[in-house]
């Protein structure tokens, strides 16, 4: 990455971590997991996996589609955090368990891919920062059914949040759930929205 695109990074880094307690780093593993949670866990365990963070909250998740076996979601927000939003929010099957997982775009830790931040990021930013690593790097990205550019990993879902006047990304970490080809078609119906309106 380029100095120019690094002091961007870093100046973005500084301005989200503002006014945020404790603002963790996860790593994220392909088909396998984002931070403490895997996909695959149980409801038990991800409130177990996520408790050193802050309170969680269960519950059930939409029904909106009769293929799909009921869902499960947990709220998991962060201990301190002034806004009431969750952190993390987890949604799981009973058929395959855990299968998405949403980070807010203020509170939620913080996620990047190859290096690049995904988290509450200005969306024109973060599509302008992967344009440019694409071309020094040859990595590809992709360019989501809203308009906005993220890594071409079908396990990464961006979504936006609003925040202020901006619309900043909420990463979706994901694996296709039972009865589904995609995790677009596996996308919970909560996060089916963009700017506070349904997409779906």
């Amino acid at each position: 990455m380029e100095r120019a695109d690094a002091d961007r990074v870093m100046a973005f880094k500084a301005e989200a971590d503002i006014g945020v307690a404790g603002r963790d780093e996860w790593s994220y593993t392909p088909t396998v997991g984002v931070g403490p949670l895997r996909f695959g866990m149980t409801v038990e365990e991800v409130v177990e996996a996520t408790g050193t963070l802050g309170r969680t909250e269960v519950g059930d998740g939409a029904r909106d589609h009769a293929v799909f076996s009921p869902t499960w979601k947990v709220a998991v927000h962060r201990r301190g955090a002034a806004l009431p939003s969750p952190a993390v929010t987890a949604y799981g099957s009973q058929a395959v368990g855990l299968f998405c997982i949403a980070a807010d775009a203020v509170t939620g830790p913080q996620v990047a891919y190859d290096g690049i931040p995904l988290v509450g990021r200005d969306l024109s930013e973060l599509e302008s920062d992967l344009v440019a690593y694409a071309e020094a790097t040859d990595m590809p990205f992709q360019y989501m059914p809203e308009g906005y550019a993220g890594p071409d990993d079908p396990g990464v879902v961006m979504r936006g949040q609003p925040v202020g006047p901006v619309l900043r990304s909420r990463p979706l970490f994901m694996v296709p759930r039972d009865g589904a080809y995609t995790e677009w078609d596996s996308m919970p119906s909560e996060e089916h929205r963009l700017d506070g309106r349904s997409t779906a």
